[in-house]
């Protein structure tokens, strides 16, 4: 760490274009305000949105990007103001590090839906700085402590690391549409969003059923807390089980098919999609009338609400299955993660940054 006036330089990784791989980035992190509190990063996740957002599959990336969204670190500095935070905390930053705060839904801890639209962490106009945001692929980070979050001691904090995103965006909708006893659940995906639901909604006490296109995966979604597998590419296993979900959580974000899931929902049931493929999904009219069906999405959660999510796995001892990785070794980490060859999900060692 490096400091430049008042301001702090810090090392980073960066996709300069949609084009190219990662590589070393050096920028400035904006100086500590009374409400910020600095933070010595230690572990990164590496969210599926990351290689979107690098790729410009959903359009509109601004580069240079420094990805990185799911963080956890060490309080070093804080500002003269704080009262969330002390030096030697560790916190998290999830996916905002700002947001109107006036609007609905930020006066109901719904960031994440504000009308103004919240600031995220990388890739998003900062109008604290007036430049862009640059997130967790580096070595510090200043954020208001009212965007960051507590981490307990109790927990790992690598494994922790993915509950930014990944937990968070699996929990939220498994509280809103009330999966717990009695609710027969379905996950569509097992990847790193698909193994935290499958935690989550085993936790709730729901019956939960596991999709997956793999038979090599069906012991490890056992162990993860399926009480039953369905390979979706047998009709026979599919067919087996029509009309009687009251709620499928899908988290693909590959292109497929939400008739299918649909069918497979009871009166009432609810398709809920966290996976953003990057084809719009076609869905039949008939598909949703039947059995008066809904489709609905969920966008990760408020901070207050990932709070109470991080101490809910503090309490059950939940975390995110890791590979832990160097951050010379991202671009192939991306390699992989297109081809699925991960369980479940790469966290970056930013010491590793450092050296």
């Amino acid at each position: 760490m490096e400091k430049t006036g008042s301001k702090t330089k810090v090392k980073g990784y960066a996709a300069l274009d949609a084009r190219s791989d990662l590589v070393p980035f050096s920028f400035e992190r904006r100086a500590l305000g009374k409400k910020d509190i600095f933070i010595e990063i230690l572990y990164c996740g590496v969210c599926h949105s990351d290689l979107h957002q690098v790729k410009n599959e959903w359009g509109g990336s601004m580069f240079p990007m420094v990805p990185g969204h799911e963080i956890i670190g060490k309080v070093t500095h804080i500002g003269a103001s704080v009262k969330k935070f002390k030096v030697g905390d560790i916190a998290g930053v999830g996916c905002m590090v700002d947001s109107c705060r006036a609007c609905s839904s930020c006066k109901e801890h719904e960031e994440q839906f504000c009308k103004e639209g919240c600031t995220w962490t990388y890739g998003s106009p900062d109008k604290i700085s007036q430049g862009v945001t640059y997130g967790g692929y580096s070595t510090e980070i200043v954020v208001d402590e009212d965007f960051a979050l507590h981490i307990s001691k109790k927990l790992d904090p690598a494994a922790t690391a993915p509950l930014l995103c990944a937990g968070i965006t699996t929990y939220s909708p498994l509280k809103h549409w009330k999966a717990g006893p009695g609710k027969k659940v379905g996950i569509y995906g097992l990847g790193g969003l698909g193994h935290m639901a499958l935690k989550f909604a085993r936790s709730f006490g729901a019956h939960v059923v596991q999709f997956t296109t793999s038979e090599n995966k069906i012991d490890d979604a056992k162990r993860l807390g399926a009480h039953e597998v369905i390979l979706s590419t047998s009709k026979g296993q599919m067919d087996a089980h029509m009309e009687s979900f009251d709620l499928i959580l899908d988290t693909v974000s590959a292109p497929h098919d939400a008739n299918i899931l649909l069918s497979l929902l009871k009166r009432n049931g609810s398709l809920v999609t966290v996976g953003v493929p990057s084809d719009a999904f076609k869905v039949m009219a008939f598909s949703l009338i039947r059995n008066r069906r809904s489709f609905s999405g969920s966008l990760i959660g408020g901070i207050k609400e990932t709070q109470e999510m991080l101490d809910y796995c503090a309490e059950k001892n939940i975390t995110s299955d890791i590979e832990l990785i160097d951050m010379k070794d991202i671009n192939d980490a991306y390699k992989r993660l297109l081809k699925s060859d991960v369980k479940y999900r790469f966290v970056i060692d930013i010491a590793s940054l450092k050296k």
